[in-house]
């Protein structure tokens, strides 16, 4: 499966000082882990977890990673960190993001791409129940589409 954006998680994120650089923009590290925090999200608002999936024995281990910046984010300002499902396939998923200001203007956009594992870390098919989760919250579309944190 694949397609653009189906179900649109949206988490907001108060940026923390300790986030900022010496020029007083966030640094480029802190949206790795604001990226992570979305995916969280967008599974918990499907009704799951990644703490659930891990129990389970499966695992969805980042290989590849990418952040386009657009505009800087500053100390105190309020973002959100839109998140959903971009590709499916057997083995892997494509989450992608936007980052946006409080006015909705793109700050930066990303993507991260996941293979499943399983516990001792080959890969495997991603179980059926997770496929039926994930794929039900891909569908084709563009920002503001369906989905309970669509615009």
């Amino acid at each position: 499966m694949s397609g653009g954006r189906g179900f649109v998680s949206e988490t907001p994120i108060r940026v923390r000082y300790a986030e900022t650089d010496a020029m007083a923009v966030v640094h480029h590290s802190a949206y790795v882990v604001w990226l992570e925090a979305g995916r969280s999200d967008w599974m918990r608002q499907l009704g799951s977890s990644y703490r659930a999936l891990e129990a389970a024995g499966h695992f969805l281990p980042v290989t590849e990673l990418s952040v386009r910046f657009l505009a800087p984010a500053r100390y105190d300002d309020l973002i959100t960190v839109r998140t959903w499902v971009a590709e499916l396939k057997s083995r892997k998923i494509r989450f992608e993001y936007e980052v946006v200001d409080a006015a909705g203007r793109a700050l930066a956009r990303g993507q991260t791409v996941h293979l499943c594992t399983n516990r001792e870390g080959q890969v495997a098919a991603i179980p059926a129940e997770v496929r039926e989760l994930l794929g039900s919250a891909e569908v084709s579309g563009r920002p503001g589409g369906s989905g309970a944190g669509g615009r």
